[in-house]
């Protein structure tokens, strides 16, 4: 295998290993699924009657828990975009050690 082969085999490598840890971010995961439950709690606790109210003491527990999860999710997204994972080397992943260096 010619030395421009291995370097464009190394390239390709590194790049699918970057979208793969891009795609897997548990934060992504996490912070999708809070946005997603928070926005129907919120709309749970915007659409709730007085009935509902009464029974929880006069407190709109479906929309405070609602904006909590959206700020949550939210947190979680962003820290994701500022602060995005770090996909392993090439020389890790050839090498058979993990980020650490210690051996797999």
């Amino acid at each position: 295998m010619s030395d421009y082969d291995s370097q464009h085999e190394a390239e390709e490598l590194e790049r699918d290993s970057a979208s793969a840890a891009r795609l897997f971010d548990v934060r992504r995961i996490i912070g999708g699924l809070f946005v997603v439950y928070g926005l129907i709690v919120t709309i749970a606790g915007i659409t709730a009657t007085d009935a509902d109210l009464k029974k929880a003491q006069d407190i709109n527990i479906n929309l405070w828990t609602g904006v909590g999860m959206l700020a949550l999710g939210l947190f979680f997204l962003v820290w994701m975009k500022l602060r995005p994972a770090a996909p392993p080397t090439v020389d890790e992943l050839r090498g058979g050690t993990g980020p650490s260096g210690a051996a797999r």
